[in-house]
């Protein structure tokens, strides 16, 4: 007979990328995960790969704070957006 936690270590990511040779698509994985948002591995890994790493990590952060929002994927594209419109503005002078 198998353990519980051996059933559901066997079945919790079936359908997670096999194939990872880069590091930017094992923090993408990561990210997807994290936000349990496993339908879009491959965005994840495409905003890992072109998006300042900085970035990322300061949105999933603010996005664990919400424990229990309905969608953590939405919280973290909208920090993220938010976030890469503050880092475009131009410094001031002065």
């Amino acid at each position: 007979m198998k353990s519980i936690a051996k059933i559901i270590n066997e079945t919790k990511h079936k359908d997670r990328p096999k194939n990872l040779s880069q590091e930017f698509q094992v923090f993408g994985v990561y990210l997807a995960e994290s936000l349990d948002d496993t339908k879009h591995y491959s965005l994840y890994m495409k905003l890992a790969k072109i998006t300042p790493r900085h970035l990322l990590e300061e949105a999933l952060t603010y996005t664990k704070g919400y424990t229990n929002a309905k969608s953590k994927a939405r919280i973290f594209m909208w920090r993220l957006k938010q976030l890469k419109g503050i880092s475009l503005l131009p410094e001031a002078k002065g």
